[in-house]
């Protein structure tokens, strides 16, 4: 590596991405200077900024904590308060190695922010944040509340009442947000944060189900629509008392997934062929609005459609989701299960054929090897020419079993 290509960058900064590198990593500064056999005071001057790191030691520390030296070195833009908006989260974690982990996914999330601004400033064109002021929210009457913002979401992006299939899409290309899909500590959905540099990002959990992912989505987004500069991530089980705006986000996200007039109408036409609704409609209807089945029912309860406590008795008698579905035909929605946005991935693909990033760069944006990063260049050059180219009663319940009674 030349000289001149370490020179260049400010040692404080290239200080604060050593020691974020290294924290990601799970290691200490005495861990690091072992390695390079160097005095702990050493690594503590350089990433203070006090001391200018040696090109051998920066190439060294980059292979110890896996991170490409142009990760380091390069004029990737940095927004050295993204972190910290999540300090206290956190900190709140139950364990040591929970709180590490916890650290780690932020620390990912960030670079994956910052990634995308690099690969925005590379090809000029920046990610246009026409956004809507914050609604104001009482935290009073949250369901009330949450359904008038949802159906004004719905208005204001040209939804109607309907499913909304392609979520992330929407949310990306109508709204301009920044969405990853992330593998993230089994509790953690998600994670929410703006700043002035980036906009809108959300992180959802990519072990999850394709449903939870959505739901994960509109839950986060309902946190930028109402007080985006609080970053945000979403434990599941994570409160003893629910605070009012999770209370809110989580009511948006099922108003927004399951608009009440559609859902009236969609379960009224259900009823009507034979005057009641089964297991299995919910299951059907389930798969319609791309939502659980427990989502769906809980719904329907709160629309007072079905009885309160449906969800509860089903469950409670051993009602197996995955058998029903199956019995009935219902393939799995898969979802946009890409870890990277559709825009984020073209302009990598785009940096890579102008010549302004190397192979290995390419492979590191795209987090994953050489041999795939050119694949993944290849099928997306190509889609772009292209476009321009112009037994049920076996079940443990029964899913004919009416929830509902027949009008008399």
């Amino acid at each position: 590596m030349k000289q001149l290509e370490i020179g260049v960058i400010e040692p404080r900064l290239l200080g604060r991405r050593l020691q974020e590198a290294r924290k990601a990593r799970g290691l200490t500064q005495q861990d690091v200077a072992e390695a390079l056999l160097v005095a702990r005071t050493t690594i503590t001057a350089i990433e203070k900024g006090e001391r200018r790191a040696q090109p051998d030691d920066i190439i060294r520390m980059a292979s110890l904590f896996g991170r490409a030296v142009s990760d380091l070195v390069g004029k990737r833009e940095s927004i050295p308060d993204f972190a910290v908006q999540f300090r206290t989260a956190v900190k709140t974690a139950d364990s040591p190695r929970a709180e590490m982990e916890l650290s780690q996914a932020v620390q990912e999330f960030q670079n994956l922010c910052e990634d995308y601004l690099h690969l925005e400033n590379l090809s000029e064109m920046p990610l246009r944040q026409n956004y809507i002021p914050n609604y104001t929210i009482s935290g009073v009457g949250v369901e009330a509340e949450a359904e008038e913002v949802a159906w004004s979401e719905h208005n204001r992006l040209g939804l109607g009442d309907g499913p909304i299939l392609n979520l992330r899409e929407v949310l990306e290309n109508e709204v301009s947000m920044r969405i990853f899909s992330i593998d993230l500590p089994s509790r953690v959905a998600g994670m929410f944060s703006f700043t002035d540099e980036l906009g809108g990002c959300i992180a959802v959990n990519g072990k999850h189900p394709a449903e939870r992912r959505r739901w994960t989505m509109a839950h986060e987004y309902a946190h930028f629509l109402t007080s985006r500069f609080h970053s945000e991530i979403s434990l599941l089980g994570g409160y003893s008392r629910v605070p009012a705006e999770e209370r809110f986000a989580d009511a948006f996200a099922r108003c927004l997934l399951m608009p009440a007039s559609g859902l009236r109408r969609r379960f009224n036409q259900t009823r009507a062929i034979d005057g009641s609704v089964t297991a299995a409609d919910i299951c059907r209807m389930a798969h319609y609005y791309f939502v659980s089945v427990e989502a769906m029912a809980l719904r329907l309860e709160e629309l007072r459609l079905l009885p309160g406590g449906t969800w509860d008795r089903l469950r409670d008698r051993g009602f197996q989701v995955r058998e029903a579905q199956f019995q009935l035909g219902l393939e799995p929605r898969m979802g946009d299960g890409q870890q990277l946005p559709l825009r984020y991935r073209l302009l990598a693909a785009q940096a890579y054929e102008g010549d302004q990033i190397t192979e290995g760069e390419l492979a590191r944006l795209l987090r994953t090897d050489r041999a795939s990063a050119r694949r993944i260049v290849q099928e997306l050059t190509h889609t772009l020419h292209l476009e321009s180219e112009g037994d049920i009663a076996s079940l443990s319940i029964d899913l004919t079993g009416s929830l509902i009674e027949r009008e008399q």
